[in-house]
């Protein structure tokens, strides 16, 4: 299995996020380390080591960040907290669009080029995860069924290090009442252009862990 431990920690709105464990703070007299990044690696480390030492082989850790720091700060950027290599298996990223009315809307490449490099960069081999995506239907919007599209064929095709890509199926409603849907069959036309990408060969049903070797 693939395990999680406290997704998103470069943004502002989980209680494990370095914003409430120091934050900026300098966490050594160079202030080339911040104390809420290096207490969340410290926090990574200790699960992971836990598990490990109760003899736990069937996990593959995941270190899965929000594309873009909030707030982007230097100190909050994503390789702040990158607990090193030997705790983690995969890069993991959120990528969402539009979820909220008055959001604009954004496309794949907006989304993903830059997090996409900030996140190679951290590893030459280790592969990538589109861990969450998606993006809410709203008139007068963006295109989503086209959006969809773009981003199961990129996944593919422009970022080769992307490995996997798992799409977030939620609908809830905010406070002026309206409904956030970001669900595939949000519409027949999302749900086909969702069916047609994934039908591509290189997406497969089930998911394959194999081990990592350099070329």
């Amino acid at each position: 299995m693939i395990v999680v431990f406290a997704n998103e920690m470069n943004g502002d709105w989980f209680p494990w996020s370095g914003t409430y464990y120091g934050g900026s703070q300098p966490a050594n007299l160079q202030k080339t380390r911040w104390q809420g990044p290096e207490t969340f690696k410290a926090a990574y480390r200790h699960v992971v080591d836990r598990v490990r030492s109760r003899g736990a082989t069937n996990i593959k850790w995941m270190f899965h960040t929000n594309n873009y720091s909030y707030p982007l700060d230097t100190w909050n950027f994503a390789p702040a907290y990158y607990p090193g290599p030997d705790y983690v298996d995969w890069l993991g990223l959120s990528v969402y669009g539009q979820q909220y009315k008055e959001e604009a809307w954004a496309d794949i490449p907006s989304l993903v080029d830059w997090p996409y490099q900030e996140m190679s960069g951290l590893d030459p081999i280790k592969p990538v995860m589109i861990a969450e995506w998606g993006t809410g239907e709203f008139p007068g919007s963006g295109n989503k069924a086209e959006w969809i599209k773009q981003g199961l064929e990129l996944f593919r095709t422009k970022y080769p290090r992307i490995k996997g890509a798992v799409y977030w199926h939620e609908r809830w409603q905010n406070e002026g009442g309206y409904y956030s849907n970001l669900r595939v069959n949000s519409s027949v036309e999302s749900l086909q252009a969702y069916r047609e990408g994934v039908a591509n060969p290189d997406w497969l049903g089930d998911l394959v862990l194999r081990p990592l070797h350099t070329k």
